[in-house]
C-alpha cells in the first residue's frame, strides 16, 4: 500500500485526469471530420489520448492521408468543441475535490502538468470552473519536450521544490505514464476509458479506477 507521507508533492495531469475534456474533444473531432467527409470512429479519436496536439496532426495525416487540411480541420474542431463545451460545459472528474482536500490538509504541494497548450489549458479550467484552483500549472509551452517525454514532470518537481521520485504523479493516458515513469516519479494510472492497454497498466506502478478511490487508498494509509 502506498503512503501519503511517502510523497512530497501531487502532479495532476488535466485532460481526462481532473477534467472530462476528451469526451468533448471527441464529438467536436467527429463533427469537424463529418463535414469534411472523414469519419472518425470513437476509437481513433481516444487513441489522441495524452497527446500533444502536433502529435495529433501526424495521426491524422497517417490516418487521413496527406490532402486532408490540416488548417480547415482545426478551425472547424475549435468552433465544434467550443459549441459544444459553452452549452454542456466541462464536467470535472470525480474525487477531485476531495483528493485537493486532502492534499492541503495535510499540507502537500501540488501543480498541474498538462500536454496541452497553454491557451487551451487555461480555457478549459476557466469553463471548469477551477482556472485559481492550482498555483502552479505547467503546459506544453513551458517544455521542450512534450509527454512522453519526462520534461514537464521534471521541470513541475524543479518548480515546487521537491525531489521528483517523491512525487506522485496521476495520469491516465500510456503516454503521460511513460514521462512519469521516465522521469522517476511514482506513476499512478486512472484510466479515463474502458479499454486500457496492458503495456500501460504494466509499467505503472499502481492503477486505480478513479480519484476517489485513490483518495481512500491515501486515507487509508494515514490510520
Amino acid at each position: 500500500m502506498i503512503k501519503l507521507t511517502d510523497f512530497s508533492a501531487v502532479i495532476f495531469d488535466m485532460d481526462g485526469l481532473v477534467l472530462d475534456t476528451e469526451s468533448t474533444y471527441c464529438i467536436a473531432w467527429q463533427k469537424a471530420a463529418k463535414s469534411m467527409g472523414y469519419e472518425f470512429t470513437t476509437e481513433f479519436c481516444l487513441s489522441f489520448s495524452g497527446l500533444h496536439y502536433a502529435d495529433v496532426e501526424l495521426k491524422l495525416i497517417d490516418y487521413c492521408g496527406t490532402d486532408f487540411n490540416l488548417q480547415t480541420f482545426n478551425s472547424l474542431s475549435g468552433d465544434c468543441w467550443r459549441n459544444h463545451v459553452y452549452v454542456h460545459g466541462i464536467t470535472i472528474k470525480s474525487g477531485f475535490f476531495d483528493l485537493l482536500k486532502l492534499l492541503i490538509k495535510h499540507n502537500i504541494p501540488h501543480c498541474l502538468a498538462t500536454n496541452s497548450g497553454s491557451k487551451n489549458a487555461l480555457e478549459c479550467l476557466e469553463l471548469a470552473g477551477i482556472k485559481e484552483v492550482f498555483s502552479l500549472i505547467l503546459t506544453r509551452d513551458d517544455v521542450q519536450n512534450g509527454k512522453p517525454e519526462p520534461d514537464i514532470f521534471i521541470k513541475s518537481a524543479e518548480l515546487l521544490k521537491v525531489d521528483i521520485s517523491k512525487c506522485l504523479v496521476l495520469e491516465d493516458s500510456h503516454a503521460g505514464i511513460v514521462a512519469a515513469t521516465n522521469a522517476g516519479a511514482f506513476a499512478v494510472l486512472i484510466p479515463s476509458t474502458e479499454a486500457v492497454d496492458q503495456a500501460t497498466v504494466n509499467l505503472c506502478d499502481l492503477m486505480v479506477t478513479d480519484l476517489t478511490q485513490l483518495t481512500d487508498v491515501l486515507l487509508q494509509s494515514l490510520n
